[in-house]
């Protein structure tokens, strides 16, 4: 695969509603519409990306176009936000001013599974081939999508850092769980304070929130600013609670289904899936495609190694994408 191209990379941005809540949508090349069966010019292949939490696309804009550039722009990159998790644009607001209910807990962690299954139904055609790569949760999301609707064609699953398992025991959850679940709406009244400061300034805390990284994705700081809205926050936590809560034991049936489809990739000091849920699944697994990281990046790999990331990946996938 050659490296990121010197022209500008096609990126398309689109604020919808999906299941009835605001959703957020960046398309990484010329393809912005793949819900037309007809269409003669829909390519065979589309990589959507699957977020953790927070689940704002922006924190993936660098890394769906270093991808698409990795994959000679042949193929569209896309990523969809959680519901709830983007700040809509001025006049739109969070849920969609309808009397028909979509999704009885849209920002709910079943919710979100069931929003990305029908974002794919309206809006990408059943005869493409897709590539899903999850950051997270999103790994559990994507595990849930597979086990739920058999008939997608997913070609490859990438679940990077993967929150399968046993989270609330996790050493990152011992610490946020009593806080996510007992005392998360604390936190909503400082957010409100913070939400009437100036843009610029909001700006300026996130910078020094990440000044202790060497580098900083840029995009990771204007996306950050969207963190000081009551709405997004309060989306943002209670999903986090129901992690917290429904994310117990590992899937083990559906990976065994799908184990040919699925590469994991492990972080080595990753304090929501520490090492020895790796040594675990790769013992229970062991034909399974189960990576260990050897690079020191963070379970946050969006802030600041995202090229590397899709440099990694789309190596991964060369024997995939040729034989299509």
């Amino acid at each position: 695969m050659r490296s990121a191209s010197e022209e500008p990379v096609p990126l398309h941005e689109e604020f919808i509603y999906c299941c009835g809540a605001a959703t957020h949508v960046l398309k990484c090349g010329p393809w912005k519409d793949l819900s037309k069966d007809e269409s003669k010019n829909l390519p065979s292949l589309l990589f959507m990306i699957i977020p953790g939490n927070p689940g704002l696309a922006g924190y993936y804009r660098t890394f769906i176009q270093a991808l698409y550039c990795g994959l000679n722009q042949q193929y569209p990159v896309w990523v969809v936000s959680h519901a709830g998790h983007c700040k809509p644009p001025s006049g739109m607001e969070m849920i969609e001013d309808t009397d028909i209910k979509e999704l009885e807990d849209v920002f709910g962690l079943n919710g979100q599974v069931e929003h990305k299954l029908n974002f794919l139904k309206k809006n990408v055609s059943k005869d493409i081939k897709l590539v899903l790569i999850a950051h997270s949760i999103g790994c559990y999301i994507t595990l849930e999508m597979m086990k739920r609707a058999s008939e997608l064609q997913v070609l490859r699953s990438v679940l990077l850092f993967p929150t399968i398992e046993r989270m609330a025991q996790s050493p990152q959850g011992k610490l946020m769980t009593p806080l996510l679940c007992k005392l998360r709406y604390v936190l909503y009244m400082p957010v409100y304070l913070l939400s009437f400061l100036p843009e610029g300034v909001k700006a300026s805390l996130v910078r020094f929130a990440l000044r202790g990284m060497k580098t900083c994705d840029e995009s990771s700081i204007t996306t950050s600013v969207n963190l000081f809205s009551v709405d997004c926050i309060a989306n943002i936590l209670y999903m986090a609670s129901q992690e917290m809560m429904k994310v117990v034991e590992r899937d083990s049936t559906t990976i065994k289904q799908n184990l040919k489809k699925l590469i994991f990739y492990y972080g080595t000091g990753d304090s929501w899936c520490p090492q020895h849920y790796y040594d675990e699944i790769k013992m229970d697994f062991p034909d399974g495609d189960i990576r260990l990281c050897d690079k020191g990046l963070r379970h946050a790999f969006v802030l600041d190694a995202s090229k590397e990331m899709a440099a990694m990946i789309t190596d991964w996938l060369q024997d995939d994408l040729t034989k299509l």
